[in-house]
């Protein structure tokens, strides 16, 4: 059975930067595109970023330019490295396989900023 494990969120400031983690385990992970996602209080889950098994990568709006997405097969994992963070990035962030997710979700790892 799959398991995705995020890490890496914590509170920072307006303009600060946190690199997440997810580890992938159980899966084939290298042949499969990933994509961070995240949910704010309130709102809806909301695709954050992706990267496919040859690394191409694709951006939301809100995050685009700020924020990197990254992948080390060998580790099975996906990096989500956010530069210039804003009050609006604060939300539970989450991983999965795109475009096809996993069944199972993780559990999320929180990013915090504050104003």
């Amino acid at each position: 059975q799959v398991q995705l494990v995020e890490s890496g969120g914590g509170l920072g400031q307006r303009g600060g930067s946190r690199r997440l983690a997810c580890v992938v385990s159980g899966g084939t992970y290298s042949g499969n595109a990933m994509g961070w996602y995240r949910q704010a209080p309130g709102k809806w889950r909301e695709w954050v970023a992706s990267i496919t098994s040859g690394s191409s990568t694709n951006y939301a709006n809100a995050v685009k330019g700020r924020f990197t997405i990254s992948r080390d097969n060998a580790k099975n994992t996906v990096y989500l490295q956010m530069n210039n963070l804003k009050p609006e990035d604060t939300a539970v962030y989450y991983c999965n396989r795109m475009p096809n997710g996993y069944a199972n979700w993780g559990q999320g790892t929180q990013v915090t900023v504050s104003a």
